[in-house]
């Protein structure tokens, strides 16, 4: 405790001490000065009461532990007994005399007595009935008579008012103090009793101080007893008050709506024990010479009625008990028969003792042959773990449990249900000392879930099952992945093996589907017999499988090559070729493997494997790569690319090659094209196709274009100032245009290189001239503004139209490879590209012939009217520094080639010179 908690700690402990030096002191001055005593003991007391009053005024607003009223009327009290004491003190009334100052004592009991009440009465529910109540009052006349034979014949006279009034208070306080005893005793709930004991001894203590007050004028000897028995009551009754309440036991059966059947016996007992202890000094008084008043033998009568009353009020409740419990048992014992469920009794050690009708009717055992059998004798084997917190359960609550037991048939049935342990003690504020006859006793209530778990799994199976192979599907494979991955934690390894079956699609092509089916089956039992149990083996689709392994990746790989071992060779099936000989394939596997991680995903385990299959296709197919060796190179690559790529231009590892484009007519080189290169440090030339594409996606190609027109459109000056006529051709990606800068970077590289406009030719793809984006169209009209030639590259491609170049803003088409290659061999090409140059020369495009590799393929070109032309037959790339010298070196002559014949207008070849390198 902290705070304003260790300080009222702090005064609890101050005030019980001052109540023990207080009651040390009074028995000191009892014994070495017994005339003080008459002065010093009364001020103690009031000194006490003080403290007392005190403490309780400054604990009871901010306690949780006593309701604020009663706290409050406990310090009123006490200060009431302090100020008769004082005032009693003060007006020098003699020690053991009676009269007007005494009634503050009084009356200060009783508010100390309706504290207590509130006290009593904290219980959410109290238990204080008509029972109680007659207990109380047959204890409280028996001690208001006893009190009050005692104090008639020894209070002195001090007044006929005064006197009367404390012979009738003394008895008044001592009765209802008893009472509050009896109420104490019966009304306290259990987690309160601790409390209850405190304010039992303070009353008990109060009630002695009011006996020993009546008597104090008669035996001044009593003045020390009532003076310790107040500090007591003090102790007490602080000690109640601060006391906090206990939370109920755990696991205590209450009775429905939080009432209690019965009442403890404590309050009858009291009552009949004060019954007998008032009648026998009442008969035997006149018999012994003393005479007994009528007020006396009237209470006397009365608690002998009181007395009677509550007797037949406890034989009524016995019998209504009885007749309830009769009834209730009975109400209980027709459900359970009647049931469906089973229930079964166990004692502490495991054997049935108690089995209702349905286990015959279900399982075919009678009550007779299962009593007193151990019911681990039925149970499973391997559901008997399941079965030990159920024998000698703890009471209250227990769970479910999930078993197979033996019918007495010798089936076995699946049963499931609850648990729950049998109370070891009485109920929850019950009876004491009741009877726990049944004590470690569990119930359990089963039902026969065979058909229902049957019908389970069979749903299970085909949700979860191939329903060509039998074996498991991709939901199956996923789910039992995902799992294997989960206990990885565990310490458990697990790896992903991956197969492809190679040749499938020819079985497909040639023998139909139903063959390739049956092939499936065939590769499906070949799995199954090579694939350890405990391993799962999935059918993924088409001829794809999977396999989890659970073990490291050493023997995953060892498994993977026996698949592939046993899955390679020829498969029969049924049917025929033409020639009458049966079918046979011949049809392998390739495999990937690869290991799950904690670090990633299970899913991220499918694409390695997946990475590492496509490896062992590429490295011949028939083998078995994993992924940790491989790392798939082709995604390994890829991956230095797009971390490297940025800072290639830094460091100077992007190059410019130039390659010409000559003039069949001028027979000279009248332009050249810009190739971006990449001389990588470590996986050296890296060709455009392979960064261009990751620049695009990395958002890399903006700069990257940006330096490709600086660096080109400066090299074109430098040749411009040669004396050199040529115009420069650089390609454009389509995220460069849409990214709304390309007008204003390519005016800005021109005015840098301080060269017209004219002398550029951006290259487009068809797709950006076709696209109905109106932000593009309007980047294509403002790029064509400037006054910059527009070209249409890699014509021929891709799905090429006529209909497009009418309308489309193109000054040049540049014919792809496609369309150059089989020129000079396959008439119905010549065509098309002689319907090409038609309809440029018509509506006043230039056509350029691209990818032109051999002489008979130029001279196809020159016969068909192609007057403009490109490839490695007039010149390869090369470097901006050894352009000049390669121009200065052209042979016009290359330009010149003649066909050998023609065959129906078409142009043939008769050789084909080697591509120069």
């Amino acid at each position: 405790m902290t705070g304003p908690a260790t300080e009222r700690a702090a005064v609890l402990r101050s005030v019980l001490g001052l109540l023990g030096v207080a009651a040390v002191l009074l028995c000191v001055l009892q014994v070495a000065a017994p005339a003080r005593t008459a002065d010093a003991g009364p001020a103690v007391l009031a000194v006490a009461c003080w403290a007392v009053a005190a403490a309780l005024a400054r604990r009871a607003p901010s306690s949780r532990a006593v309701p604020a009223r009663s706290g409050t009327a406990l310090a009123v009290a006490l200060m009431g007994v302090g100020l008769g004491v004082s005032a009693a003190l003060g007006a020098g009334v003699p020690d053991g005399s009676t009269g007007w100052l005494d009634l503050p004592l009084v009356l200060a009991l009783l508010l100390a007595l309706v504290a207590c009440g509130r006290l009593v009465g904290r219980a959410p529910r109290p238990r204080i009935g008509s029972r109680v109540l007659l207990d109380a009052a047959a204890a409280a006349l028996a001690g208001g008579v006893l009190v009050e034979l005692l104090v008639s014949g020894a209070v002195p006279a001090a007044g006929a008012a005064t006197g009367v009034l404390v012979e009738i208070g003394h008895p008044v306080v001592g009765a209802v103090l008893v009472a509050l005893v009896v109420v104490v005793l019966t009304a306290t709930p259990r987690g309160s009793r601790a409390g209850a004991r405190w304010l039992l001894t303070a009353l008990v203590a109060l009630t002695v101080v009011a006996v020993s007050g009546a008597l104090g004028g008669v035996d001044s000897g009593l003045d020390l007893v009532a003076g310790l028995a107040w500090l007591g009551a003090l102790a007490a009754g602080l000690l109640a008050a601060v006391h906090r309440p206990g939370a109920a036991r755990q696991g205590t059966p209450r009775p429905v709506g939080g009432a209690p059947a019965t009442l403890p016996p404590s309050g009858i007992v009291l009552g009949h024990g004060a019954c007998a202890v008032l009648v026998l000094p009442v008969l035997a008084g006149p018999a012994a010479g003393y005479p007994v008043d009528a007020a006396a033998a009237a209470g006397a009568a009365l608690l002998l009625v009181v007395t009677l009353v509550r007797s037949l009020l406890r034989a009524a409740d016995g019998d209504r008990l009885a007749r309830q419990l009769v009834h209730t048992e009975a109400h209980f014992r027709s459900l359970v028969q009647h049931s469906s469920d089973m229930t079964v009794v166990l004692d502490a050690t495991g054997r049935v003792s108690w089995v209702s009708s349905a286990v015959a009717t279900q399982l075919g055992w009678s009550a007779r042959e299962l009593c007193g059998r151990a019911l681990v004798d039925l149970v499973h084997a391997e559901d008997r773990p399941a079965l030990r917190p159920v024998v000698g359960g703890a009471p209250g609550p227990g769970g479910t449990v999930h078993l197979r037991v033996r019918t007495r048939q010798g089936a076995w049935r699946e049963l499931e249900g609850s648990w729950a342990g049998r109370p070891t003690g009485p109920a929850a504020d019950g009876p004491r000392g009741a009877a726990d006859g049944d004590a470690g006793d569990t119930v359990l209530s089963l039902r026969d879930v065979t058909e229902r778990r049957s019908t389970q799994r069979r749903l299970e199976q085909l949700a979860y099952t191939d329903h060509l192979t039998g074996l498991a599907n991709r939901p199956r494979f996923e789910t039992a992945l995902t799992a294997s991955w989960a206990r990885l934690a565990e310490g458990s390894a697990g790896c992903v093996l991956l197969l492809d079956l190679d040749g499938f699609k020819a079985v497909n092509d040639v023998a139909g589907h139903h063959a390739g089916d049956r092939l499936l089956v065939e590769v499906a039992d070949r799995l199954r017999a090579v694939v350890r149990d405990r391993d799962l083996v999935a059918r993924l689709g088409g001829d794809e499988f999977a396999v989890l392994v659970h073990a490291g990746i050493t023997e995953a790989t060892a498994l993977g090559e026996r698949v592939v071992a046993a899955l390679d060779g020829g498969y029969r099936l049924d049917g025929a070729d033409d020639d009458g000989r049966p079918l046979q394939f011949a049809v392998s596997c390739s495999g990937g493997v690869a290991a799950l991680g904690a670090d990633r995903d299970a899913a991220t385990a499918v694409r390695q494997a997946d990475s590492a299959l496509r490896a062992a296709k590429a490295a011949g197919k028939t083998c078995v790569r994993v992924h940790a060796d491989t790392v798939d190179s082709a995604t390994g690559r890829r991956t230095r690319l797009v971390r490297d790529l940025p800072e290639a231009l830094a460091h100077g590892e992007l190059q410019l090659a130039y390659q010409p484009v000559a003039g069949i007519e001028q027979r000279a080189v009248l332009g050249v094209e810009a190739l971006i290169r990449w001389e990588h440090p470590t996986l050296g030339a890296v060709l455009p196709h392979e960064f261009v594409g990751l620049a695009e996606e990395d958002g890399m190609i903006v700069p990257l274009q940006r330096w490709v027109l600086e660096q080109a459109t400066r090299d074109l000056a430098g040749w411009l100032a040669e004396g050199r006529d040529l115009q420069l051709g650089v390609n454009i990606s389509v995220r460069h245009l849409q990214a709304g800068c390309l007008v204003e970077d390519v005016e800005a590289a021109l005015e840098r290189a301080s060269l017209p406009a004219r002398r550029l030719m951006v290259e487009l793809t068809e797709s950006m001239l076709l696209d109905d984006n109106e932000r593009t169209r309007a980047e294509v009209a403002r790029l064509r503004a400037t006054g910059c030639v527009i070209s249409l590259d890699d014509f021929g491609r891709g799905s090429s139209s006529f209909g497009h170049l009418a309308g489309s803003p193109v000054d040049v088409i540049k014919m792809d490879r496609a369309f150059t290659a089989g020129v000079d061999t396959d008439p119905r090409r010549a065509v098309v590209v002689q319907g090409v140059v038609d309809i440029g020369r018509r509506l006043g495009i230039d056509v350029v012939g691209g990818g032109v590799e051999t002489a008979d393929q130029l001279a196809a070109l020159r016969a068909i009217g192609c007057l403009f032309v490109q490839g490695w037959l007039i010149g390869r790339p090369v470097p901006a520094a050894e352009l000049p010298a390669m121009l200065d070196g052209f042979d016009p002559a290359v330009l010149d080639g003649a066909p050998v014949r023609t065959v129906d207008g078409a142009v043939t070849t008769s050789r084909a010179l080697p591509v120069p390198g």
